[in-house]
Formats: C-alpha cells, structure tokens, sequence
C-alpha cells in the first residue's frame, strides 16, 4: 500500500490533470500529512483531521471549516485504497461565509490614491509609474489583483486597445476593451519601464523595481501603505477599503450609469457579468442588494413597471 504522502501526491496530480489548480490544498495537505507523522498515525481519523483543522487558534472559523474540508475531499480519495480511512462528515465545523460588504470608492479617494503614489521613491524612479498605472488600470476595469499581476506584454495590446486576460478564476479568459485615454497611459508606461529595461527581466506587464514581475503581495502591501498615508485607513488599521473594492466600485458604477440612462439593466447584465469574469450572472446581481443606491433604483424601476402594466 502507498503511503499517504505518496497518495496526496498522486491525489494533487490527478485533480490537477483534470483542470483543477489546488493553490491551497497543495500547501496545506502536505502540512496534514506532517501533522499526522508527528502524531504517530499513519491512517486518516476524523478526530485528527478535526485537531488539525484547528489546531491554529489564531484562525478564522472559515479557515477551520476549509482545511477540514480539503482534508474531507482527500480521505474520500484515500479510502478507495484505505478502507480504514475516516471521511470527516459535513457538518462538524459548520461555517457559512459571508461577503463582505463592498466598499464604493468616491471620485476624490480614487484621485489621493493615485497621487500618493506618484509619490512614491525608489532609486530608479519607476516605481511611482508602476503604480500609478497599475491602480488606475484596476479603477477602470475592474480587473482582479490577480489578472493584474499575470498579465504578460503579449497580453496587451496597443494597437487594438484591448488585454486578454488568460485563466482566469475558474478558468475562464476573457478580452476587455480599453478606452483611449487608458491605452494612452498604458504606452507611456511602457515607455518609461522600457527606458529602465530596454532588455526585459520578465515577460510580465508591470515590473517592480528590479525589473521582474510585479507579485499581487507586493502590490497589497503597497497599497495598505498609501491608503494608511492618505487616511483611508488608520495607521496601524489591518482592515479597510480592499483592492478588490475597485472592482466593486466598477461594477457599481456601471450599474448606476445604466439605471441613471434608462437603460434596460436586465438585459444587460450579462454583458457586465462577461466582462467581470463572474461564472454565473446571479454573482453580478449581488450588487443589486448589497448596494443600497442600486437596490433603490431597481425598487423604483420595478414600481414604475407596475404603474404602466395598470
């Protein structure tokens, strides 16, 4: 019989073959299997995956009720070989994750972000235009964090106005359109990174300082600073307006744009949830109930239909 290691081992590669990334359950499997060594237990009990699980008291209920569910996916695996093998049941570590509410940046908090990071130092300058043009790129079209920093040169293309955006979340790819005051700032950041590394470090878009690609921690970091510096946060605050928020802000605005033309949002809500990279449109009406303003014009638009269908 194989050992468990070895089963995860097989189990990652198997799950990867069929599609499936496993960022997380690659990372924390392993660190199970460590845990039982530790214990001196060479089979899956439900009891060691639950002591597992939680075994960091620091973590969030939503951390517990993950790790025990990648362990839960794996001992279903396991015991088609192990018939000792316990499959954690659901349920033992209930937890249901709540969204967080989006944060809608104003026009003037969009504005301090940018200019604060323009002024941000580095020894060669770049820096400040990295970010600058990374963070508006994210305002306008409300791209992922992670779509951001994955984007290859290939990726962006100037002469079309448009980014491919390649394996997404879930898998998917999509391409989204840029306006020309966009396509402009992204040529003359080009210009300016590529007088610093006219011979490329790295096949991604947007550089750090040292010419290899910008990474999506980096940039977090980044950007908790400038928000501290320009009081979006306090000082030593670890919670606040996300980057994500940018993409809430997008969305939301799109919305309300929409409604405020008299548009049809109905049919077009396809088109936004296309453009997001939501797999399914129901992840686009969210922002229909957790966004007051919205969800007022929606009431308004629905009570009009019903004065007109009388």
């Amino acid at each position: 019989m194989i050992t468990l290691r070895q089963a995860v081992d097989e189990y990652i590669a198997l799950r990867q073959a069929m599609g499936f990334k496993l960022h997380e359950e690659s990372r924390l499997l392993p660190r199970f299997i460590d845990f039982l060594e530790d214990q001196g237990e060479a089979v899956i009990t439900t009891d060691l995956a639950v002591r597992w699980a939680t075994q960091c008291t620091a973590a969030q209920p939503a951390e517990w009720a993950k790790r025990l569910r990648f362990v839960r996916v794996f001992a279903r695996y396991r015991s088609a070989t192990d018939p000792r093998t316990q499959i954690p049941p659901t349920g033992l570590l209930p937890y249901r994750a709540r969204r967080a509410e989006p944060y809608i940046y104003n026009d003037d908090e969009i504005k301090r972000l940018l200019l604060a990071a323009g002024q941000l130092c580095s020894p060669t300058g770049l820096r400040a235009y990295t970010y600058v043009t990374a963070l508006g790129l994210l305002a306008v079209t409300g791209m992922r964090i992670s779509e951001l920093v994955k984007l290859d040169n290939e990726d962006v293309d100037l002469t079309h106005g448009q980014l491919t955006i390649r394996d997404a979340k879930f898998g998917k790819s999509r391409w989204l359109p840029l306006h020309s005051s966009t396509q402009q700032a992204l040529q003359r950041y080009v210009q300016r990174r590529d007088q610093h590394y006219p011979i490329p470090c790295s096949s991604g878009f947007f550089v750090a300082e040292q010419g290899t690609r910008l990474t999506s921690c980096t940039v977090r970091a980044t950007f908790v600073q400038l928000s501290r510096q320009i009081g979006l946060r306090g000082p030593m605050d670890s919670h606040g307006p996300r980057l994500h928020d940018f993409r809430h802000r997008f969305a939301v605005q799109t919305l309300l744009r929409w409604y405020q033309e008299g548009a049809d949002v109905e049919q077009h809500l396809p088109e936004l949830s296309t453009y997001l990279g939501h797999v399914k449109v129901s992840d686009t009406y969210w922002y229909l109930s957790a966004t007051p303003e919205l969800l007022q014009l929606a009431l308004q638009r629905s009570e009009q239909g019903d004065t007109h269908d009388r």
